[in-house]
């Protein structure tokens, strides 16, 4: 018992240590700006199913929850992110990163060409497994590289994964435009040179922040996150009542509203540039001025734009598509740098774990937004949503309060 309560101590001191050197490194920007690479072509292939949605809908006679559900199967292997983030801390996990792009291109240029729901289904979930793996090591590459500006580090990581999100979306409207659907499947060729290009520039870089026999209980670990995860999950459920009508269902509602295929993905990609602007600076403000302040600020002005795009003319869509995406997309990055910086001894797990919830607090709120709209229409469903995002500003406050760094 001794021995191994020694084994433990050394091991949190060990880690400690290691901590406070990654703290007091400077931000390394090509090697953040190159793991948020990896996240930016990832993204773009998994941006290919909203603005299809409305083809696969007609293709297969779907009901809104059906179609929904196969966001469900996309999201479903982020249950293992955890166990992946542990394994992370312990070993280099770097080709979880570098294969990605190449593996979630494959399945993703398949989608719009499947010939069942069921085979569509199956491309979802190994999307989602490779997306489970990159999304539980990617962060923690990016907060290590990123020294003691976590803020900035994890605003780089949102951009490159927003930048994907917004040009997707006209990548495969264009394609199945221009190419035909028969010729969609040749846009993996983009994930194939993305993970050579990762396999050049990602070898001299690791994921293991510990030993790989490091003696700490993943019980122990569970219990020492939970003050933190408890409001975070909160806080992330109530964002994507709202988030998933913005996203998701944008397309299919702006379909049923007269708009074309290509418009649609169009306003979709309008969405995700400005949301890459507001990840881009919130988390360096939340650095400055504090993460709370950033979560609260996005709280209030989400709604008050969705409502005003719900009603206003077309003249002012444009620009409210604008405000939308800058003030709702803006809460990823500070929520991540505070799971970073109150998660120290088990980075990777912890990074995990807060992907883990978020996926499936993403998944639980698709279907339950698709069930509400399925009974009643879209237009209600998003005045709804959008209600729900004020609701998180108690949870807010039971956060841990960040140091602001100049």
């Amino acid at each position: 018992m001794k021995n191994s309560a020694c084994t433990e101590a050394d091991s949190a001191a060990n880690i400690m240590e290691n901590d406070a050197k990654t703290l007091n490194q400077e931000f390394q920007a090509g090697a953040v700006t190159t793991v948020s690479i990896a996240h930016s072509v990832h993204d773009a292939y998994v941006a290919f199913l909203p603005p299809i949605l409305p083809m696969l809908i007609e293709k297969f006679a779907l009901s809104n929850t059906l179609a929904g559900l196969l966001t469900v199967f996309y999201r479903m292997p982020s249950l293992v992110q955890p166990y992946i983030g542990w394994i992370a801390d312990r070993v280099n996990l770097r080709w979880m990163v570098i294969l990605a792009p190449a593996i979630t291109g494959a399945a993703m240029s398949f989608l719009s060409s499947a010939p069942t729901y069921g085979f569509t289904a199956f491309l979802l979930i190994l999307a989602g497994i490779s997306s489970a793996t990159l999304h539980a090591t990617g962060p923690v590459l990016g907060s290590l590289l990123s020294g003691k500006y976590l803020g900035r580090g994890m605003s780089f990581w949102m951009v490159g994964g927003e930048l994907g999100r917004a040009l997707g979306p006209l990548i495969i409207v264009t394609a199945v435009t221009y190419l035909t659907v028969e010729r969609v499947p040749w846009l993996l060729l983009g994930g194939v040179l993305t993970s050579v290009f990762l396999f050049l520039k990602l070898d001299q870089i690791s994921t293991q922040t510990m030993e790989p026999d490091a003696q700490i209980d993943w019980r122990l670990g569970l219990l020492q996150l939970r003050k933190l995860m408890l409001p975070v999950a909160a806080i992330s459920f109530l964002r994507y009542v709202t988030l998933t009508s913005l996203t998701t269902y944008l397309p299919t509602f702006l379909t049923h509203e007269g708009s074309t295929l290509w418009m649609a993905g169009f306003s979709l990609t309008i969405l995700e540039v400005a949301g890459m602007g507001g990840a881009f600076l919130a988390g360096g403000l939340s650095d400055r001025f504090g993460r709370r302040r950033m979560l609260i600020i996005s709280a209030i002005t989400t709604p008050i734009f969705m409502i005003l795009f719900l009603y206003a003319n077309a003249n002012w869509k444009l620009l409210l598509l604008l405000l939308m995406g800058f003030s709702s997309l803006a809460v990823v990055p500070v929520l991540m740098a505070i799971v970073m910086e109150n998660a120290s001894e088990q980075r990777a797990f912890a990074n995990g774990l807060y992907m883990a919830i978020t996926f499936v607090m993403e998944s639980l709120t698709v279907v339950l937004i698709g069930l509400f709209s399925d009974r009643y229409d879209l237009r209600l469903t998003f005045l709804v949503s959008a209600a729900a995002m004020p609701l998180l500003i108690p949870f807010v406050f039971l956060l841990p309060k960040s140091v602001k760094r100049g």
